[in-house]
């Protein structure tokens, strides 16, 4: 078991919970990180490998994009151990039964994440109702099927290349994960000139400096294929896309997948975190010693919970959607700048920026629920 306690600090965790039902194999960590703004908002992550490590991380990275996006939510995260491919009524048992695990915990709202969709949120909603992200035929606004995330992404990109000495149009961007994140923010910037030149999935790579064909790679996805299958491209391991040298690299899949041992690798000017937590405080750092200038996690990928929360509140999609481009645009800008005059790394000045509105809520309750130690149940 890893050593949680370790991970307290004077701003959560507030409380882990550990659920299982051994009759069906379901194993799941439910961490709540910070409630001081609101309740929870945080991802449902299903895949074979989680830990309650990554999910401790992850509820943190909730609890400071909420903030830095201005929402009244605080930051919780869910990871459930099993193959996201499973059959689907194998899966609505799963989810079903974790949704009334955890009925109890009104302070955490689900919402999904890598591995769980919008028919996942349904089934969460049939079964206790605290949910977004819903389908858009029970009024929710399907942020994965409209590209949320990938929305932001491209306008953090846009701030971002502010900061550096080449444009959108014609740079080659190379996306790391094609899933409902990468396949949106690749259709975006695409769309506004770049060129996308490389792209993997779980089950491998393709790369042509020509540029790629985004329709094909999107066929061969909606056809449970590989992108590595794509005929006028070279095939590559999914890690080998690391190797490819591009303007703007965009991590879209698992937690630190960049790393020290890896970073190097890297040939790219900008990198735009999709993914949570996809790169290594150390991997970070390096970037920042040589130049490359390396937006962070909860800054960039914030489209996808700032939509979610606006369903939550009634919101339409196009005011959900125009929403995230000012509060992302502003964030980008905001962090850019503290930055550039501290001479300090991006993550560094968003941290900042984030912990300091945590910290202010927390100064409006009546008693903290975080100056003691964190509930491990």
């Amino acid at each position: 078991m890893e050593d949680i306690f370790s991970f307290a600090d004077e701003l959560g965790p507030a409380k882990v919970v550990h659920a299982s039902e051994p009759s069906l194999g379901l194993q799941a960590v439910l961490v709540i990180d910070n409630v001081a703004m609101g309740p929870a908002i945080g991802g449902v992550r299903m895949a074979t490998d989680v830990t309650t490590d990554e999910c401790i991380r992850l509820a943190r990275a909730m609890t400071f994009k909420n903030a830095a996006a201005g929402l009244p939510h605080g930051g919780g995260k869910v990871v459930l151990a099993g193959d996201p491919g499973m059959p689907a009524e194998r899966k609505e048992q799963l989810i079903r039964a974790l949704a009334q695990l955890l009925r109890g915990e009104q302070e955490y709202i689900f919402a999904p994440d890598m591995g769980t969709n919008e028919d996942c949120m349904a089934w969460i909603r049939d079964e206790i109702g605290r949910v977004v992200a819903l389908p858009r035929e029970i009024g929710g606004i399907p942020l994965d099927e409209i590209g949320a995330t990938g929305w932001g992404l491209s306008h953090v990109v846009n701030v971002a290349l502010q900061y550096c000495d080449f444009e959108l149009e014609g740079a080659r961007i190379v996306v790391q994960g094609f899933g409902a994140v990468g396949r949106h923010v690749a259709r975006f910037l695409t769309a506004r000139g770049a060129r996308l030149v490389a792209v993997a999935d779980s089950r491998g790579a393709t790369q042509n400096d020509r540029g790629l064909d985004l329709n094909a790679l999107l066929e061969l996805k909606a056809a449970g294929k590989s992108v590595s299958e794509y005929s006028d491209g070279s095939r590559l391991e999914s890690d080998a896309v690391i190797d490819v040298e591009c303007d703007i690299w965009i991590p879209a899949a698992r937690p630190d997948v960049v790393n020290e041992d890896n970073v190097h690798r890297l040939k790219t000017r900008l990198v735009v975190e999709g993914a949570n937590i996809p790169f290594t405080p150390g991997a970070e750092e390096f970037l920042y010693e040589r130049g490359i200038l390396c937006i962070p996690d909860f800054i960039a990928n914030a489209g996808g919970v700032i939509c979610a929360a606006m369903e939550y509140q009634g919101a339409t999609q196009a005011a959900a959607m125009q929403t995230i481009e000012e509060k992302l645009r502003r964030n980008t800008q905001q962090v850019m700048e503290t930055a550039k005059r501290k001479l300090i790394l991006p993550r560094q000045a968003a941290i900042e920026m984030a912990g300091q509105r945590v910290r202010k809520a927390m100064g409006y309750r009546r008693f903290s629920l975080f100056s003691t130690a964190p509930d491990y149940t």
